[in-house]
């Protein structure tokens, strides 16, 4: 009978990512891993060796540290020898490319979830790569952008933009903010983190708390 694996929570700062590992993760890529925790959670266990060494998962914990995560989900696999974690370390990202996709499926599946409402950013397709399956032309996008909060003339503001994601997500995890959406011609969403309005004086107050 093979051994059971067991699930147990480890701290970040304990891990030891494998210094050979020739798979890289973009900060856009990190920053869809770690969206993807926010809505999902970790529902993936980091793969570990006996001493902490990461075998599968350096995305994963790229994305922790981006959400301020202490401790996450791993699973330590005994018994293997070193040239199997070197190896293993290439086939677990190598075998999941080797998939396919079933095109209409998959533009079914999108669809439904996006007249649900679903954020579909969160599946990990661009913009283009969603246009492209939706057989959406980019240019149908239309400026409708949903506020938090109506802009009135008593009210005084402060603008910040984002150059990036990666300070974007932090910036939606520090302040709980929800996504909002542009809307395309034909009244479809399209899941944007674009701006909002929010209330100054109660986002001063949890910056207070925090520090």
């Amino acid at each position: 009978m093979a051994e059971q694996l067991e699930i147990e929570y480890k701290q970040v700062e304990g891990l030891i990512p494998f210094v050979n590992n020739s798979r890289t993760h973009s900060e856009e890529q990190v920053n869809q891993i770690a969206s993807s925790i926010r809505e999902f959670g970790f529902t993936n266990p980091i793969l570990l060796d006996e001493d902490n060494g990461i075998i599968a998962g350096h995305g994963r914990l790229q994305a922790a540290r981006l959400l301020g995560l202490d401790q996450v989900p791993t699973i330590t696999l005994s018994g293997l020898t070193e040239l199997q974690k070197r190896a293993y370390v290439i086939a677990d990202n190598k075998l999941a490319l080797n998939a396919g996709w079933d095109n209409e499926l998959l533009q079914l599946e999108i669809q439904n979830l996006q007249e649900k409402e679903f954020d579909i950013a969160l599946l990990g397709f661009d913009e283009k790569e969603l246009a492209k399956i939706l057989g959406e032309d980019e240019q149908q996008v239309v400026g409708e952008i949903k506020f938090s909060e109506e802009l009135l003339e008593s009210h005084n503001y402060v603008v910040l933009y984002f150059d990036n994601d990666i300070d974007w997500l932090s910036a939606q995890t520090h302040f709980q903010l929800e996504s909002v959406h542009s809307k395309r011609s034909n009244g479809k969403p399209w899941s944007k983190g674009v701006g909002r309005v929010v209330n100054g004086g109660k986002y001063l107050t949890r910056l207070s708390e925090n520090n």
